[in-house]
């Protein structure tokens, strides 16, 4: 039997579905333009389907406990026994949602996460290099997909700013170092902010710094 050329073309439909916190600014309601947004991502320990335990690190447990940020903040959860990095269709189509329900600036789309949520941030930055405006990974690891130099060429455009702690014994600091070294040389914009007594909970230094929200700010597609 001779080798015969066939094709094959099909539609293939998925699923997904994530809880999340939604933040919105006081000035939503009465803003005269849309607003910026922030995709905050949180580690391993916070998975589940209790939203309550999103509260417990970041950015979202700044806003239970009443501050205020000019941003609209989502806050998704990541399923058990699930990780951020096989949910970026998931984080994907919630971006989309949010874009479309509510008054969200396209071009003022900002990804941030801690541990876990920090490597699923590279991830989701990797496969939406043209979405987010800036990036602030905060003790991450880096995903395999960015291991290859060549490949973080895709984020040469994106800026970072990347925090780690120096005593960190979860993931070795020289993984923010690395990322950091291979992005400064693809001329990325990147910033490296090392905290010299931080273990792994670098992240309460870093979201407690109101410059981070300022640089956020700063960049625009």
């Amino acid at each position: 039997m001779t080798l015969q050329p066939q094709s094959l073309s099909a539609q293939f439909l998925k699923t997904v579905q994530l809880n999340y916190l939604l933040y919105l600014p006081d000035e939503y309601e009465k803003a005269s333009e849309p607003l910026p947004m922030i995709l905050y991502l949180h580690g391993r320990g916070e998975r589940g389907s209790d939203l309550e335990i999103v509260k417990k690190h970041g950015i979202a447990k700044r806003l239970a406990s009443g501050d205020q940020f000019p941003f609209i903040i989502l806050a998704p959860q990541c399923p058990l026994p699930s990780d951020w990095s096989v949910q970026l269709d998931a984080l994907d189509a919630l971006v989309e949602y949010a874009l479309t329900t509510y008054r969200v600036d396209p071009t003022r789309l900002y990804l941030t996460g801690l541990s876990m949520g920090g490597r699923g941030a590279w991830s989701l930055a990797f496969m939406r290099p043209h979405r987010f405006a800036a990036i602030a990974p905060i003790c991450a690891r880096r995903p395999d997909i960015l291991r290859d130099a060549h490949q973080m060429l895709e984020l040469k455009h994106l800026p970072a700013w990347i925090f780690h702690g120096a005593k960190d014994d979860t993931v070795p600091v020289e993984e923010s170092e690395l990322m950091t070294k291979q992005l400064q040389e693809c001329g990325t914009d990147v910033h490296l902010t090392i905290y010299p007594e931080a273990k792994h909970d670098s992240w309460t230094q870093a979201y407690n710094t109101p410059e981070l929200y300022e640089w956020f700010l700063s960049h625009k597609l």
